[in-house]
């Protein structure tokens, strides 16, 4: 069941909820996002900086850069890196609402439904086009990728709950999305983690 955002905790979380409502430019679309899920680096198990590797390394910063991974050889997921350098903090982009690009949002997607485009971290990079060639990607230049940061919103706009998918710290009520909006992903608990 969601519940209202606690504030507090590590400074992801406060990135994570800042991220809500702020417009991802990619590769001839544009998504607001409405849902993420923040990940805590070496403070957490379920986080792929939580041991530094060549993978994760991005993810330690500079700020402001873009963290792209395959999942399950499948489909793209994006992230913003958040922390400071050395901290290993990134926010995953969940989910959306394409705000620019409608067509081509579409086309790549192959459904003409607007809720379901960028509904899921795969799907949100394939309406952006967002693919493992902007790894690293500086969010804060004029070209795309770019992050368009609006006005937070406010707390009680806010729920949080579980990650979906994760087997380590999978209770930890570290996805906050805005409530009401239709394009946010439905919850699943992952088989592997703890009941």
């Amino acid at each position: 069941m969601p519940e209202p955002d606690p504030a507090g905790g590590p400074g992801v979380l406060a990135e994570a909820r800042a991220l809500l409502g702020a417009v991802l430019h990619g590769h001839g679309v544009a998504v607001r996002i409405t849902e993420v899920e923040a990940y805590a680096g070496p403070l957490d198990p379920a986080s792929h900086a939580f041991t530094r590797t060549p993978r994760s390394d991005i993810m330690y910063g500079p700020p402001l850069r873009l963290y792209v991974y395959r999942s399950y050889g499948l489909h793209h997921c994006a992230n913003v890196v958040t922390g400071a350098e050395g901290e290993g903090e990134a926010v995953l982009l969940r989910a959306g609402e394409v705000v620019e690009g409608l067509e081509l949002a579409v086309r790549r997607r192959g459904t003409e439904d607007p809720v379901r485009l960028a509904r899921g971290p795969g799907n949100l990079c394939s309406a952006l086009g967002l693919t493992l060639a902007d790894l690293g990607a500086d969010l804060t230049g004029a070209r795309p990728p770019r992050l368009v940061r609006g006005r937070p919103p406010s707390p009680a706009a806010v729920l949080s709950g579980p990650r979906v998918g994760v087997s380590r710290a999978a209770d930890r009520p570290w996805r906050f999305w805005l409530a009401g909006e239709p394009t946010v992903s439905a919850y699943r608990r992952s088989p592997r983690a703890a009941p």
